[in-house]
C-alpha cells in the first residue's frame, strides 16, 4: 500500500494554497492525497472538506483523493496521522491565528512534534508553483542533515531541477587569526574542514540520483542567513531536525525557526532517523 501525502486544512487561503501545493507534489511522486480536518462541529467540518476537496481535484484531477476529520487537538492529531504519510503539507497561517504572526501556532507545534517531513507551504505563487527550478538544503556538521539531505535529492530527481547545497560555518569562539592566517585556519584545526563536510555529506545520496545536477556552497557566516539567502531564489528549502534525547518530537533549534517564519519559499523539515 502506497502511503499518501498529507494536508492539513482549516478553511483560510494558506491552507488552500497548501493542498495546490501538495496537489502538485502528490502527481510528481505519483501519491494519493489525502486531506486532513480538525474540528468540534460536523457541518463547518463538511464545508473545509468540501472546498479543500474542490481545490485539489481542480488542480490534479488525476490524483487519488481521500480525506478525514479529526474530533481533537489540531497539532496532535496532525502530528498523530503524519507518522503514516510521506509527508505532512501545512499552510503558514490559519485561520486563529492573530493578525501580524509569522507562523501559525499549529503550524508551528506540528512541525516540532511530527515524525514525518512536515511542510510548510510559504512565499509569493513565485516561489509556491515551482517557477525557480531549484532545490536548496541545509548541511551542517554531524548526522542532523543526512536524511534531510537525501530528501533533498529525491525531490530534485523527481523535479529534474538543480540543487543547491549549502553549508554555513563559524570559527570557534576566540580563535586567533590573523591576515596570514584566517578564521578557516583555526577551524580546521578543530573539527573537519567546511568543504569535507559538505562533500561527505553528499557523496551517497549523489551516488543514489546520479541525475541530480548539484552545487555546492561554503559560507563562513550564520547558518540561518545562508539559507534565507540562498532561498531567495529557490522553489523549496530542506532543512533537518534531530530528535530530542529522552523527549517526544524535535529539536527546533534558532535556525529551523528561522527559515520556518522567514524563508521566501516552502519549507521542508525533515527529521533525522
Amino acid at each position: 500500500m502506497t502511503i499518501p501525502l498529507m494536508v492539513g486544512v482549516d478553511g483560510s487561503e494558506a491552507s488552500l494554497q497548501a493542498v495546490d501545493w501538495a496537489a502538485d507534489e502528490a502527481v510528481r511522486h505519483e501519491l494519493p492525497l489525502h486531506l486532513l480536518h480538525a474540528a468540534a462541529r460536523d457541518h463547518e467540518a463538511s464545508e473545509v472538506i468540501s472546498a479543500a476537496s474542490e481545490r485539489a481535484r481542480q488542480s490534479a484531477p488525476t490524483v487519488r483523493l481521500s480525506s478525514e476529520v479529526l474530533h481533537e487537538d489540531a497539532a496532535s492529531a496532525l502530528a498523530g496521522k503524519g507518522r503514516n504519510a510521506f509527508a505532512l503539507v501545512l499552510g503558514s497561517r490559519g485561520l486563529g491565528d492573530l493578525a501580524g504572526m509569522l507562523l501559525g501556532s499549529v503550524s508551528l507545534a506540528v512541525a516540532a512534534r511530527a515524525d514525518c517531513p512536515v511542510v510548510v507551504v510559504r512565499g509569493a505563487a513565485e516561489h509556491r508553483s515551482a517557477r525557480f527550478g531549484s532545490i536548496v538544503v541545509g548541511v551542517e556538521e554531524g548526522e542532523g542533515s543526512g536524511t534531510a539531505v537525501q530528501f533533498a535529492f529525491r525531490e530534485a530527481h523527481v523535479r529534474r531541477c538543480p540543487l543547491v547545497a549549502v553549508h554555513a560555518w563559524s570559527a570557534p569562539f576566540g580563535a586567533f587569526t590573523t591576515p596570514q592566517a584566517p578564521s578557516w585556519y583555526a577551524l580546521e584545526a578543530h573539527r573537519r574542514p567546511p568543504a569535507q563536510v559538505l562533500d561527505d555529506a553528499l557523496r551517497g545520496p549523489a551516488e543514489q540520483y546520479g541525475d541530480a545536477p548539484v552545487s555546492r556552497r561554503v559560507i563562513e557566516g550564520p547558518t540561518r542567513q545562508a539559507l534565507l539567502e540562498a532561498a531567495a531564489g529557490a522553489d523549496l528549502l530542506v532543512v533537518g531536525a534531530r530528535k530530542r534525547h529522552g523527549h517526544l518530537g524535535l529539536q527546533l533549534g534558532l535556525t529551523n525557526h528561522a527559515v520556518l517564519h522567514h524563508a521566501p519559499c516552502p519549507v521542508v523539515l525533515v527529521p533525522q532517523i
